[in-house]
C-alpha cells in the first residue's frame, strides 16, 4: 500500500518533473511495523523523497486517483513482496499500475522478496498461488483481471531485486538505499531537467567551497533570488556526496515557518541524524554527546529566518569532524563573517535554449515554431529557470495562435506561478524596505545609486540600510554604481502597486505610466490617504 507522507515537501524551485523519488508498495499487515518502517526511516535519513501510506487500512477495492497520480509521479518504485502481498487486491492493482508506468524503464522498479522465495512469486506457488486461486473463486472477480495480476507477478519476479532470506536486515536496507542513491544520481536526464543544463559546473563551484577533504566542521551557503534552482543544486550535491557521511538530513523549511515550530524542526533534524523515530528534545547535552562523534551532512533548505540557523546550526561543535552544513536561502545576510556561500547564477542564453529544447521533446513542435517560441520565452524569462519551466510547460502544449496570444497578454498580466515565488522575498521586508523596493522597481532601476539614496533620504527613508537589505535578499544588485533589478522582479514590484487599486490608478501609491499620469492629472484625481 501507499499514500501521501513524504520526507520533504516539494519545492517550487525544484525543476524535477516527478513529485517523488520513491513510491513504496507493501502489504501493511506484513511489514508496516517492521521491515518497511525501517526501510522508510533509512530512505528519509538519506533525504530521499518517499511516498508512503500512513493509513493502517486499505480504502475500497480500487486504488484511488490520488494513489495513481503518486505512482505516475514517482521516479522509482520499491515493491516489498511479503507472503500476504498477493492476498490484497489493492496491492496487486498498485503493482500493475507501477509496471504500466515503467514499461520501458523496468530498472525503475525494485522488488524486495521479503521472506518469500522469488520462484514462488514467479510461478504462483505457496501463499501467492493460494491468494490468486482465492481471487478466482470470488464470483465478483473478473477472470481477466486475475490473469493480469498473474502476469504482473511473473514480470516483477523476473526483475533484478533483493532476496531478504538469510540476510542481515540492517545491512540489506543499507545496500538497498545505497543502490537507490546511485540510481537517482545517474537517472536519465530525460526524466530530470535539473541534470540537463549547467548543473555540473555549479556543483564543481560548490564542491570547492565544501572542501570535503578537510576535517573541519564547515557551513556553506547557496544564495540567490527565488526560482534560480537553489534547492535543485542542494539536492544534486547531497545525492553526490551523502555516502561520504555517517548520517545525513535534508530538511526543507516551509515558507510559512513560524518560530513556534523551532522545537519540532530540531526534533525532526536530530531524529534523522540519530535515526530515531519521534525523538523528543529534553536537553541538548545528551544529543550533543551522541552527535559529537558523527560526521554528518545537513542541508537546511529555504532558510529565511536567522533563528533557524541559531537554533539548529549555530553550535557547530555539536557535529563530528568533517561535518558539513549546507544552507539555501534568498537572504545572504543570514550568514556571519567567515561563512562562504555560492551565489547561484541565472542561465545564459545558450543554457536557457538548451533547457527549453529538452523540455519541448514531448511536444510536437515544428522547428521554426520552437525557435520562435523559445526566443520569446527566453526574452521574457531573462535566464530565470523557474520562468523557463513554467512558461515552457504552459506554452509548448498550445497552438501557435494560442501561445502568441498568451505572450501578448503576458506583457500586461504577469504569470501568477512565477510571481508567487518571487514575492516571498518581498513579503519578508519591513515597511521601510518595501517602500524603497517599490520606488526602485517603479522609478529608479538603472539609476545612479548615490542619486537615488539622496532622493529616498529626502523622503524620510533609511535608504543606504534599505538598499543593503534588498541586495542581501537578492532583490537588487549594484553594477557600476547603478541599481540593477531582474525584469521579472521589477514586474512583480509594479504589479504589487497595480493591485492596490486595479481599476483606479489615481488611488495607487505610485504612477509611472505616462497615460495613467496624464489621466490622473487631467481629472484632478488625488489618491485618498
Amino acid at each position: 500500500m501507499a499514500a501521501s507522507s513524504s520526507s520533504s515537501s516539494s519545492s517550487s524551485s525544484s525543476f524535477s518533473q516527478k513529485s517523488y523519488e520513491v513510491f513504496l508498495s507493501f502489504r501493511g499487515e506484513d511489514t508496516r511495523n517492521n521491515f518497511t518502517a525501517h526501510l522508510l526511516q533509512a530512505l528519509r535519513t538519506k533525504g530521499i523523497n518517499t511516498f508512503f501510506d500512513e493509513d493502517k487500512l486499505e480504502k475500497g477495492r480500487v486504488i484511488s486517483p490520488a494513489l495513481i497520480t503518486a505512482i505516475e509521479n514517482s521516479m522509482f518504485s520499491i515493491i516489498v513482496l511479503s507472503e500476504n502481498y498477493a492476498s490484497s487486491r489493492w496491492c496487486l492493482e498498485e503493482m500493475v499500475k507501477i509496471l504500466e508506468c515503467n514499461r520501458s524503464k523496468e530498472e525503475r522498479v525494485l522488488p524486495i522478496f521479503y521472506n518469500v522465495d522469488p520462484s514462488d512469486v514467479r510461478n504462483h506457488r505457496g501463499k501467492f498461488g493460494e491468494a490468486l486461486a482465492k481471487h478466482e473463486e470470488n464470483l465478483e472477480e473478473n477472470g481477466e483481471r486475475v490473469k493480469i495480476w498473474r502476469d504482473a507477478l511473473t514480470e516483477v519476479a523476473n526483475l533484478s531485486g533483493w532476496d531478504s532470506r538469510n540476510k542481515n536486515e540492517p545491512l540489506l536496507i543499507k545496500e538497498i538505499v545505497g543502490k537507490l542513491l546511485k540510481k537517482l544520481l545517474n537517472t536519465s536526464t530525460s526524466d530530470t531537467e535539473e541534470n540537463l543544463v549547467g548543473i555540473e559546473y555549479r556543483i564543481q563551484k560548490l564542491r570547492l567551497l565544501l572542501c570535503l577533504q578537510s576535517d573541519d566542521v564547515r557551513m556553506v551557503g547557496i544564495c540567490g533570488m527565488g526560482g534560480l534552482g537553489k534547492t535543485t543544486l542542494a539536492r544534486a550535491i547531497y545525492s553526490q556526496v551523502s555516502d561520504q557521511f555517517e548520517a545525513c538530513s535534508f530538511l526543507e523549511i516551509a515558507n510559512d515557518f513560524k518560530e513556534k515550530d523551532l522545537t519540532s524542526l530540531a526534533e525532526k533534524l536530530f531524529s534523522q541524524l540519530l535515526e530515531e523515530e519521534n525523538l523528543k528534545i529534553k536537553g541538548s547535552t545528551s544529543i550533543k554527546a551522541r552527535l559529537h562523534s558523527k560526521k554528518v551532512l545537513v542541508v537546511l533548505d529555504n532558510v529565511n529566518n536567522p533563528t533557524i540557523l541559531d537554533h539548529l546550526a549555530k553550535n557547530q561543535d555539536w557535529f563530528g569532524q568533517g561535518s558539513r552544513i549546507i544552507v539555501t536561502t534568498r537572504d545572504k545576510h543570514l550568514f556571519s563573517h567567515g561563512v562562504k556561500y555560492y551565489e547561484v547564477t541565472k542561465f545564459n542564453v545558450d543554457e536557457a535554449f538548451e533547457f527549453l529544447k529538452h523540455h519541448s521533446l514531448k511536444y510536437k513542435l515544428l522547428e521554426n515554431d520552437l525557435q520562435e517560441l523559445s526566443r520569446e520565452i527566453i526574452f521574457y524569462a531573462k535566464g530565470l529557470p523557474l520562468a523557463l519551466r513554467v512558461l515552457g510547460s504552459l506554452l509548448f502544449g498550445m497552438s501557435k495562435d494560442e501561445w502568441r496570444d498568451y505572450l501578448v497578454k503576458l506583457k500586461s498580466t504577469p504569470n501568477m506561478k512565477i510571481q508567487e515565488v518571487l514575492r516571498l522575498s518581498y513579503d519578508g521586508l519591513d515597511d521601510n524596505e518595501k517602500n524603497i523596493f517599490l520606488d526602485i522597481a517603479c522609478f529608479f532601476k538603472e539609476e545612479d545609486k548615490d542619486h537615488v539614496v539622496e532622493i529616498l533620504d529626502g523622503c524620510g527613508f533609511s535608504a543606504k540600510f534599505g538598499i543593503r537589505i534588498l541586495i542581501d535578499k537578492s532583490l537588487i544588485t549594484i553594477s557600476d554604481n547603478k541599481l540593477k533589478m531582474h525584469d521579472l522582479i521589477q514586474e512583480m514590484g509594479k504589479d504589487i502597486v497595480c493591485q492596490e487599486c486595479p481599476k483606479e490608478p489615481g488611488r495607487r501609491s505610485r504612477l509611472w505610466k505616462q497615460e495613467d499620469i496624464f489621466d490622473v492629472l487631467k481629472r484632478n484625481m488625488v489618491r485618498e490617504k
